[in-house]
């Protein structure tokens, strides 16, 4: 019989807390997908546009050559384009808010908005089973920070 004696969200926060600068960068990235793969269907479109709102041109560009790598047609780099795009995507729109969102939370983690802000802002959104997975995978992110990254 296994023994559980910290719930996933907190020990993905313990973890969280104990890594060096760029496992922390990893965890916060996979907190990010695990966030989108969370989403209801209905909400991906108003969760799309909030992401690409605060994008600058060096990643909406990145955004646009991506959906050029799915032919949903001539791709431009501005938001409205990318809005317009986004129901075409299909099968594809959960990675482009990923892409989207990832950028992001790349540019917060740069300013340096807490980790603590972004953990309490996410992991509510998150149900047992996804903060289950996402635990298992932060925890590899651990194993690899304190078995020789170099942070």
């Amino acid at each position: 019989m296994p023994l559980c004696f910290i719930e996933p969200k907190d020990a993905i926060r313990v973890i969280a807390e104990s890594v060096g600068r760029e496992a922390r960068r990893q965890v916060l990235g996979e907190l990010v997908r695990a966030w989108v793969d969370e989403i209801p269907e209905e909400e991906l479109e108003a969760h799309y546009a909030k992401a690409i709102g605060d994008l600058d041109e060096h990643d909406l560009s990145l955004l646009a050559a991506w959906h050029a790598s799915l032919e949903v047609g001539q791709p431009i780099a501005n938001k409205e384009f990318l809005l317009n795009a986004f129901p075409t995507l299909g099968e594809n729109r959960r990675e482009a808010l990923k892409i989207a969102a990832g950028f992001r939370g790349e540019e917060a983690f740069e300013a340096g908005v807490a980790e603590e802000e972004a953990l309490e802002t996410v992991l509510p959104w998150l149900g047992a089973t996804r903060a289950r997975e996402l635990a298992v995978e932060v925890l590899e992110i651990y194993c690899w920070d304190r078995l020789g990254s170099e942070n």
